[in-house]
């Protein structure tokens, strides 16, 4: 093979493709709903992301406090959920709309052979609205009253709570004519729910962390 052929082969070598190039998420950034996933997933310095209303919202570090109290809630919804046969799922990507990937603490939906408005998509995300939603806030609380509210409500969320850690708060609210209305506890200190009748909270049990009389508020 001549001089010139040998420059030909050299300058037609096929050059190696490059790897796709990783996004890395900083806090405020304007994503889509295609490129939030694969930014969340390949950046494993992120304990945890949602896009809120086409704005990542990234959290490195998860309390110790944050997680004991979640974990209360989810054993209180897990419990009634078996008893009922209901679906019950934790810290799952919730897909809202082509704006919103929330990470609910907990979310609580009726199967959908019952009527059930979650499904799961190609990708193993859920999509759509849960019956109930609750989320656990400590530094998170404005977000979760706030921007987080407007899209549950806007999306059809039914009920949602907010546990606010810092101020010993329990925010229960309930759909009525597309607005939330705050739920207000009896002298037993019990809030229900009306899309579930027999999901009873006892909140001074859940504020002291008394995960026996939690559960046995359900039995009433």
């Amino acid at each position: 093979m001549g001089k010139g052929t040998a420059m030909i082969a050299t300058a037609t070598r096929k050059r190696p493709v490059p790897p796709t190039k990783v996004l890395h998420m900083e806090n405020g950034d304007m994503l889509t709903l295609t490129e939030f996933p694969r930014s969340y997933e390949e950046d494993h310095d992120i304990k945890k992301a949602e896009l809120i209303e086409g704005v990542a919202n990234l959290h490195y570090r998860i309390a110790l406090d944050h997680s004991q109290q979640s974990r209360s809630m989810q054993n209180w919804i897990g419990t009634f959920a078996i008893e009922h046969d209901l679906e019950f799922y934790t810290n799952a990507t919730l897909l809202l709309d082509t704006e919103n990937s929330f990470h609910p603490d907990a979310m609580l939906c009726s199967k959908p052979r019952k009527g059930g408005r979650v499904w799961l998509n190609k990708k193993g995300y859920h999509c759509g609205a849960p019956e109930l939603v609750v989320e656990v806030a400590a530094s998170t609380a404005s977000i979760d009253l706030r921007d987080k509210l407007r899209v549950y409500r806007r999306t059809g969320v039914s009920e949602y709570i907010v546990w606010r850690t810092q101020d010993r708060e329990v925010d229960w609210f309930v759909l009525e004519e597309g607005q939330y209305v705050r739920q207000t506890a009896g002298r037993d200190h019990h809030l229900r729910s009306r899309i579930f009748p027999k999901l009873v909270l006892d909140v001074k049990a859940l504020l002291t962390l008394d995960g026996a009389k939690l559960i046995a508020g359900l039995k009433r």
